[in-house]
């Protein structure tokens, strides 16, 4: 699914719908690691507080870590309610998109793909680069914690 979030704040999440996140995944590594990983979903950290392109895909394993992405960062994401949400955190009800998937545990992998601007009005006076936020989701039987399968570089939001 290709989506064009609202990530106000330099975030949009992907939550499950029985759950709201609190900010309290952004602790520790979590700014470096550019995720907020919490018991109800995650908070994506983005480059520019703008319209953001994303694509969300649910696969039945890992895959191979997408060649051309800057950074790539995992973490669980709990869906017992098997619906999905994804959003930035001004978006309205009206506003968030869903997605149905198995109940269960997944493990979410992002990707920052660089990329042009998304291919709807943005706001052109905002600082940082444009990228795609890839986000691949399989399932996983048992919880882990977030890992950064590629680094990216310190300074990058503009």
């Amino acid at each position: 699914m290709h989506l064009v979030v609202h990530a106000d704040q330099r975030q949009f999440s992907v939550r499950d719908s029985g759950a709201r996140l609190d900010g309290s995944g952004w602790a520790g590594d979590a700014v470096e690691h550019r995720i907020g990983a919490e018991a109800g979903g995650i908070a994506i950290a983005t480059a520019r507080s703008d319209l953001v392109e994303s694509s969300v895909t649910l696969l039945p394993g890992p895959p191979a870590v997408v060649a051309s992405a800057e950074h790539v960062v995992e973490a669980d994401l709990p869906v017992p309610s098997g619906r999905l949400v994804i959003s930035g955190p001004a978006d309205y009800p009206s506003q968030e998109k869903f997605f149905a998937v198995l109940p269960g545990r997944y493990r979410a992998r992002v990707s920052y793909v660089p990329a042009g601007p998304p291919s709807t009005t943005w706001n052109e006076h905002e600082f940082g680069e444009h990228y795609r936020y890839v986000v691949e989701l399989w399932p996983v039987p048992s919880p882990s914690g977030v890992e950064v399968l590629r680094q990216g570089a310190a300074v990058w939001d503009g």
